[in-house]
């Protein structure tokens, strides 16, 4: 298995050293330094969380990268960083990848996607003692109704879009918009099925009544965009790893 990696990154070096303008790959970087990069937000259970006491990540995206750095025969470094500068790290070279991410236009026109691996769908929340007031969405876009999220998130743009009548509450990470819901500050909240099952097992939120699943997105790990090299062999890797069942295996592990 090792073997078979280590041809995929020697391929993927030859095309790059053949294409002769082109600038040094990230995978060349990464292989010469032996550490791999990665930009994690740390606030998106279970896919990456961040313990502060120990500055330690844990979560599917974690176990992702960890395995990819031992393919590749690095380190893995985690780069913390938040979901309104997630983008611009990677293309200003401050890390390599990013740990999982919504495949969205505006984040194509800049970066680079690998393979998607899962997809999320999105609900809105609220908490328990607020549920019998509300039913469907339009029961959320409605004056006087506090809607949070995250600056700098898909979800602060679907808010925005969702709910244009309801007063928007946008708070900067590292706050959250469910913990604003929490706290009383506001009224809803909306976030993927993944979070969402996660956070209704620890508080007492839970889905607004009535409502469907909207925007069914897939995720993936942001590269540099330019980098064909990288992006080329990052999706040779997923679907090798794919074929071998990690990824299935890594989804039932965190409960996805």
């Amino acid at each position: 298995m090792k073997g078979f990696l280590k041809v995929i990154a020697a391929a993927a070096i030859s095309m790059g050293l053949a294409a002769g303008a082109q600038a040094q790959s990230a995978l060349n970087e990464i292989l010469d330094t032996g550490v791999l990069k990665v930009g994690t937000t740390g606030d998106w259970n279970p896919m990456s969380v961040r313990d502060p006491a120990t500055n330690s990540y844990k979560g599917f995206d974690i176990d992702i990268m960890t395995e990819l750095a031992k393919d590749l025969g690095v380190e893995v470094e985690f780069v913390p960083t938040d979901w309104k500068t997630l983008v611009n790290g990677v293309v200003a070279g401050k890390y390599h990848i990013t740990g999982s991410a919504s495949i969205s236009p505006a984040r194509m026109k800049v970066a680079g996607f690998s393979e998607s691996y899962i997809a999320v769908e999105i609900f809105p929340f609220t908490t328990k003692d607020k549920a019998g007031g509300f039913s469907g969405y339009e029961s959320i876009n409605q004056p006087g109704v506090k809607v949070a999220t995250t600056l700098g998130t898909t979800f602060e743009k679907m808010a925005r879009e969702w709910f244009p009548n309801a007063d928007i509450k946008v708070v900067e990470a590292p706050a959250r918009g469910f913990q604003e819901v929490l706290s009383g500050r506001a009224d809803v909240f909306i976030t993927s099925n993944i979070e969402g099952s996660t956070l209704e097992a620890k508080f007492p939120v839970v889905r607004v009544p009535d409502t469907g699943p909207r925007s069914p997105s897939p995720i993936a790990m942001l590269l540099p965009q330019a980098d064909q090299v990288w992006i080329n062999y990052v999706n040779n890797w997923v679907k090798v790893k794919q074929a071998k069942g990690f990824f299935a295996a890594n989804s039932a592990q965190w409960g996805l």
